[in-house]
């Protein structure tokens, strides 16, 4: 079985590798909502996750359908664009209809792919969405309820849903990915410009290839779901991701302009540390005091005071074992006003041990 994108006479130029924000925040909400998918990213999200704030966490899962199980198409456009907030005004200004089908897609529309009329036109498939809804219980039959009542306002709170995780976590995840996701697209580019779109196709994943023949021109993408889509006249785009792995996705929706969401080669998205760094984070986190005052300082920002209240020990202690945890790198300092407050730094710890960073979480 696999996924074939046929792109007979398409020209090259039309064949582009660029990283997305909004794609990428995709495969970031999924990686949260199906941590089990992802082991290689269990730092990232134990990290991300224990930092939410739990009105936000709650309508992250109102809304995961759309990025559970697989991915809605209206989180992987076609054009990208530099910023994120870009991709949700072009999404703004898609209609309703195609809209509402794509989001509904994944479990409340089971003939989108094949063409199936939007919910919002057709009664049959408005009351199999509502039914399919209802099946996944009251929380989604109640959103997939607002949705086809009131569809500008339910996109509106969709966008915002979008726009907080943004600046929650993803704004300072795209900072550090972003530049290795555009390497990738450039190195993509060059090897299909050198070598032909077989060799980028490949070099994007051993599960495509190009095939060509007499009767034309096709990427198959080897999956366990059979489809197919032409990119006459249109375009074909490759989206790397750094949250992708295991999954490789395509869009090939009838009506929509093929795009392939491939995952780049593993990377630590902390970035990587040198043996003495490790050696004077682990030495920090050993002794007993320290290891109870990560888990006050886990939880948010402390004096030095309010930590020697809390443990009966003095300040000068205090500062000594926050002194060694700082030259460790594994807290923050700020100053404000005449108190300075003390965090730790849990991106740093993650990339220690996910169990320690769990047990000062926990």
């Amino acid at each position: 079985m696999s996924v074939t994108i046929d792109i007979t006479g398409l020209p090259h130029e039309r064949i582009t590798f660029c990283p997305s924000p909004l794609a990428e925040l995709g495969s970031a909400l999924h990686t949260l909502a199906v941590p089990a998918h992802h082991p290689r990213l269990h730092a990232w999200t134990t990290t991300t996750t224990a930092a939410l704030k739990p009105e936000l966490a709650d309508r992250l899962i109102e809304a995961d359908f759309m990025w559970n199980n697989t991915r809605s198409d209206i989180l992987l456009p076609p054009q990208p664009r530099e910023t994120l907030a870009e991709e949700l005004d072009d999404l703004d200004r898609m209609d309703d209809e195609k809209f509402v089908g794509s989001a509904l897609e994944i479990s409340c529309n089971s003939h989108y792919a094949d063409g199936a009329p939007s919910p919002l036109v057709d009664e049959r498939m408005r009351r199999r969405a509502l039914d399919l809804a209802a099946a996944r219980g009251p929380r989604q039959a109640s959103f997939v309820e607002r949705m086809l009542a009131d569809p500008p306002g339910t996109r509106a709170w969709i966008r915002r849903l979008l726009e907080d995780c943004d600046e929650a976590f993803f704004a300072d995840t795209w900072s550090r990915v972003r530049l290795q996701l555009a390497a990738d697209a450039r190195h993509k580019t060059e090897l299909m410009r050198r070598k032909g779109l077989a060799e980028a196709v490949a070099d994007a994943s051993p599960a495509m290839s190009l095939e060509e023949d007499e009767q034309g021109s096709r990427i198959v993408i080897d999956k366990l779901v059979q489809g197919r889509a032409s990119a006459e006249g249109s375009a074909v785009t490759f989206l790397p991701t750094a949250f992708g792995w295991p999954h490789l996705f395509a869009l090939y929706t009838p009506g929509w302009q093929p795009v392939i969401q491939y995952p780049i080669p593993a990377r630590d998205l902390g970035g990587a540390a040198s043996v003495e760094a490790v050696k004077l984070r682990l030495e920090a986190v050993a002794h007993p005091m320290r290891m109870r005052l990560c888990r006050s300082l886990a939880r948010g920002s402390s004096t030095t005071s309010e930590l020697a209240d809390a443990y009966n020990i003095t300040a000068p202690e205090v500062s000594r074992h926050l002194a060694v945890l700082k030259k460790a790198g594994l807290i923050i300092t700020q100053r404000r006003g005449r108190y300075v407050h003390h965090q730790l730094d849990v991106s740093v710890v993650a990339r220690l041990g996910s169990d320690f960073l769990e047990s000062v979480l926990r």
